[in-house]
């Protein structure tokens, strides 16, 4: 009897499951910017049927990108947001109501050091909603992921991918490799690799080591055509793709030693936030539901 990681089980129809796939929302492959001006766009798969729903959203002050997506194409509209931000829940949630989505999942791709989570918030204003992180970064949530694990929306997915390096905990969500899924993939990278650069290495268990590996094993081996959708940008970018990055990041491009070399020198400020939103986002956001309930 299969092992399931997971604090909690719904029988809705949203989800819906097969024989590859385990009686949880979770698949265990172990076991087998405050504006909406970003790309807004739906991507349609190679079969007609199954179409996913993307928008990419933007908070300013940090620099976050939050997506959301959904399987339109389902009678439920099963829905997850990546990286929520607790600055935008309200404008997030909104533009779930307005699309008539029903959001399953709020997740994010490590513990984030510059901003809140939004997803204890979101889990306080929409009962229901269960929290995903990876199992590595030791924080709360409802579910913890690890890699190869599959998180289904409807007929859709994301798929788990380990890409420790900026902190212990990284991971990449990337879109399902299967002939009824969205093509081309969508890679959500978080920090690990961003456009035409990557997330720091020397706070959080960091190691230049590591995240070099994990970028080229990971991220770098997926086709050329993924799209790349980073945690952060702060030039204006919004996507990008494998093959640009192989090609055109200015450190991952470089031998293991130099990359090593250029993160060690980037002579860095400590982040502003990051006192504030580690010890938050270890409990899923509600630091302050926490405390008054102590």
């Amino acid at each position: 009897m299969l092992r399931l990681r997971c604090l909690w089980w719904t029988s809705c129809s949203s989800l819906h499951l097969n024989r590859r796939f385990l009686p949880s929302p979770i698949i265990s492959s172990s076991s087998f910017r405050s504006k909406m001006e970003a790309v807004s766009y739906s991507t349609q798969s190679s079969t007609p049927s199954k179409k996913l729903l993307f928008r990419q959203l933007f908070e300013k002050e940090s620099s976050t990108y939050t997506y959301l997506l959904a399987d339109a194409s389902h009678p439920d509209k099963p829905a997850l947001l990546v990286d929520p931000v607790d600055k935008t829940v309200d404008r997030d949630l909104s533009l779930v109501k307005d699309l008539g989505l029903k959001l399953l999942y709020a997740i994010n791709t490590h513990v984030h050091a510059d901003h809140v989570t939004g997803s204890g918030m979101i889990k306080t204003k929409v009962p229901g909603v269960k929290s995903i992180i990876s199992k590595a970064s030791k924080a709360s949530a409802d579910l913890h992921v690890e890699a190869g694990d599959k998180i289904q929306f409807g007929d859709l997915y994301l798929e788990v991918r380990a890409t420790p390096g900026h902190t212990l905990g990284c991971v990449t969500y990337v879109t399902g490799d299967d002939p009824d899924q969205p093509q081309p993939r969508m890679a959500f990278t978080g920090d690990a690799l961003l456009i035409r650069g990557c997330g720091r290495t020397d706070f959080q268990g960091g190691s230049s080591e590591q995240l070099y590996e994990s970028v080229h094993s990971q991220i770098f081996t997926l086709p050329k055509d993924t799209f790349i959708y980073p945690a952060h940008d702060y030039k204006g970018f919004t996507v990008s793709t494998v093959g640009e990055e192989v090609l055109y990041n200015p450190r991952l491009t470089k031998d293991e030693e130099t990359f090593k070399s250029i993160m060690e020198n980037l002579k860095l400020s400590y982040p502003k936030m990051i006192d504030v939103a580690v010890p938050a986002n270890m409990v899923c956001g509600l630091q302050d539901l926490e405390s008054k309930a102590a």
